[in-house]
């Protein structure tokens, strides 16, 4: 990681990947491999340095054929990069959440979405998803009408 964090402060494109469940554990888990001494340091540099997560995880197919992926979004917008600086990545998954705009997903959403679509049925979704109330709610949302 350490190296990965240099590489990306030269002007590499750095591609990693970590076995977290969401872009907030990935954040954290990135700084919290290093010795308390040196964590302060590495939020700064991270939060200089991160363009964005990409978190995935796989369901089963409603059809029976196969899997697909699910996907959160965070992009390190000014705010993001923010709240990594000091120390509050916490709140960073209410912001993945109102961050449609600048191209964020929560993985609720997401699976919401494939639910909606018929992709994948309530009930694998809910043993993927992050936050049963806000999952719940997602599907009671009913879609926007189009023009």
């Amino acid at each position: 990681i350490h190296l990965a964090i240099t590489a990306a402060e030269t002007g590499h494109l750095v591609f990693g990947t970590l076995h977290t469940p969401d872009a907030v554990q990935t954040i954290d888990r990135v700084i919290d491999v290093f010795p308390m001494h040196q964590q302060a340091e590495v939020r700064m540099q991270l939060a200089v340095n991160l363009i964005g997560v990409i978190s995935q995880s796989l369901l089963k197919r409603a059809d029976g054929k196969g899997r697909v992926a699910a996907f959160e979004a965070l992009v390190a917008i000014p705010a993001i990069r923010n709240l990594i600086r000091e120390a509050k990545t916490f709140q960073i998954g209410s912001m993945i959440q109102t961050g449609g705009k600048q191209g964020m997903m929560t993985l609720d959403q997401y699976l919401a979405s494939l639910v909606k679509k018929g992709i994948v049925t309530r009930a694998e979704a809910q043993m993927k998803c992050s936050n049963q109330r806000e999952f719940d709610a997602l599907l009671e949302q009913t879609e926007p009408a189009r023009r």
